[in-house]
């Protein structure tokens, strides 16, 4: 199986951090990085095992429609859930999010995606997560 792993440590509290990914309006916020665009009205989250996610990001022009699952959420610690741009398509990766706390207020992320894309396929979407992340530490480290 193919994928990648990212690891980020964040200036925020692990309960911050993890509601960057459960709640819409900050998901909204920095899903699709500092280029894409989620209207908060496209937003549905599900945050249970067995519940389901889905918005519509806006990004060069085009207009993406994002879906998946929920596997495990265990808060604040681990968020696994599957995601496909294809709608309908019944192959998505798994994503894999772990969070510890790393002392001082920080959190450490480990992100993982797996499945069945190309090589290639799985380099861009590593670097676009990058842009994400990049907006997530952007939004940590604003105050509150």
């Amino acid at each position: 199986m193919n994928g990648f792993t990212v690891t980020r440590t964040f200036d925020a509290p692990r309960e911050r951090v993890w509601r960057e990914w459960t709640e819409p309006g900050a998901f909204a916020d920095w899903f699709g990085g500092s280029e894409g665009r989620v209207p908060l009205d496209t937003v549905a989250m599900d945050v249970r095992p067995g519940g389901s996610w889905r918005l519509t990001m806006h990004h060069s022009g085009r207009e993406i429609h994002w879906t998946g699952d929920y596997v495990e959420v265990e808060p604040p610690a681990r968020l696994v859930f599957t995601i496909t741009d294809q709608p309908g398509d019944a192959q998505r990766d798994v994503c894999t999010l772990d969070l510890t706390d790393a002392g001082d207020g920080r959190t450490q992320m480990r992100f993982e995606q797996r499945g069945s894309m190309t090589p290639e396929q799985y380099q861009a979407t590593k670097h676009g997560w990058a842009g994400f992340f990049d907006r997530i530490a952007e939004r940590l480290a604003a105050p509150r």
